[in-house]
């Protein structure tokens, strides 16, 4: 009985000591609009965009987009193009316009606007072909607000490049009357300037709305489980590139758990499409050291023509490994053609000696085996499942630092170790 009633005491007071710390966040007064947050409705906004007669999608999804993007998938009346990268968005609008005289938009990350800039200079550009063109771009890096190191740079100079590039921008207002105010201003320079202009989007401009995709999850393993069961057969002086996104993230976490330090993964923070390409320089230089790639469907799409390098030079030393989940996950989800695409087909026509499909962990260990005893350079495509965890944590090194400790692991003297344990295995 005195055990109950202590508790029932010490419960009270922890309440009462809750409701008095707690801290009260009084409710808006409604006299003072201006102290409110404003979030545009995705719906509004694209139903004024149809409205004026701009109908045509075509881009690479972003985070900061994933609401907008996820409305204009939805809507029937919305013609959507997820395309392999931004260039290619921009020329595929470029050609609805040739033949519609309408106005198309194309949309981004600002990390995209790269991609960009030979259409938007030699094509769209008011002294060639002048093709106009909305741009609606992700302001990833904004000035005053925390992001990673790659979009912070991206960020401070978003409003410089575009400026360079000779491109009229404008700040996209949070609220339905701002919005169509930009929209209007656009579409007159659209039609007056037949040239290219944009709308910059900041965070957390949308509402944050469902968004919701069909993706296949029957598979055996998701991509983190892929990549554990990898790391866990390679060798340990073979070296990693991880393509970015979430796939580096969990390498990163893996090592982590592990305790095996970071110096053997060189993990890349953006260059979306290029980390085949760079483990293709690794492998050149070093062909005592097996290389991995761990690359993503939507990556390895992006720049499919560095399959043609690979399978041209086709050295022993390279494996190349896909995780498809046909989906851009790392930002949202959205659909990409990965699912439809066979890589191993691809592979096999561009020149890789060995060609690899896995479905469970049994097909993708004996893929790794296999890759390390054959001659010429592997592709292995892993169909995996989509699914990320909700407490993924990002890398605590800077990439200088991830950089630095990967060049240490590749140094001459560890190739000397590699060597030398080569030699005794074959003995």
């Amino acid at each position: 009985f005195m055990l109950s009633s202590a508790r029932k005491i010490l419960s009270k007071s922890i309440v009462g000591y809750a409701a008095r710390t707690a801290v009260v966040h009084p409710k808006p007064d409604p006299r003072m609009g201006e102290t409110f947050r404003d979030f545009l409705d995705p719906s509004e906004f694209c139903e004024y965009l149809l409205q004026k007669d701009i109908s045509f999608f075509a881009g690479v999804p972003d985070s900061l987009l994933r609401n907008f993007c996820a409305y204009i998938a939805k809507n029937p009346q919305c013609k959507n193009y997820i395309t392999a990268h931004e260039g290619l968005a921009l020329s595929l609008a470029s050609g609805y316009h040739l033949a519609t005289n309408k106005i198309p938009l194309v949309y981004m990350q600002n990390s995209g606007i790269g991609n960009c800039v030979n259409p938007l200079l030699s094509l769209n550009e008011q002294a060639i072909y002048s093709i106009p063109a909305l741009l609606f771009i992700g302001w990833r890096g904004e000035p005053g607000k925390k992001d990673e190191p790659q979009h912070v740079i991206q960020g401070k100079i978003t409003d410089n490049l575009l400026t360079t590039l000779g491109i009229k921008f404008e700040i996209l207002p949070d609220y339905i009357e701002g919005a169509r105010e930009a929209i209007d201003d656009a579409i007159h320079h659209l039609n007056e300037r037949k040239k290219p202009c944009a709308l910059i989007v900041k965070r957390q401009t949308f509402l944050d709305t469902p968004a919701q995709f069909d993706h296949d999850v029957n598979f055996a393993m998701n991509r983190e489980q892929a990549i554990a069961a990898i790391i866990g057969e390679v060798d340990e002086h073979a070296a990693i590139v991880g393509t970015t996104g979430f796939t580096s993230r969990e390498i990163y976490e893996y090592r982590d758990r592990h305790n095996h330090g970071h110096g053997r993964d060189f993990l890349c923070v953006g260059s979306m499409g290029h980390a085949s390409s760079i483990a293709l320089g690794i492998a050149v230089a070093k062909p005592s050291r097996h290389v991995y790639v761990f690359d993503g469907d939507g990556a390895a799409i992006m720049h499919m023509g560095s399959m043609t390098n690979i399978g041209a030079v086709n050295p022993s030393n390279l494996t190349h490994i896909i995780f498809n989940n046909g989906a851009h996950e790392s930002v949202g989800g959205q659909p990409t053609v990965g699912r439809s695409v066979d890589f191993t087909t691809i592979g096999k026509s561009c020149g890789y000696s060995n060609i690899y499909k896995a479905k469970t962990e049994k097909e993708l260990k004996e893929s790794i085996k296999a890759a390390t005893k054959t001659k010429g350079s592997s592709l292995i495509e892993i169909a995996v499942k989509i699914g990320t965890r909700s407490d993924l944590g990002r890398p605590k090194s800077s990439p200088k630092e991830n950089k630095e400790a990967f060049m240490k692991f590749l140094s001459e003297q560890a190739d000397i170790v590699v060597r030398l344990l080569q030699t005794l295995q074959k003995k």
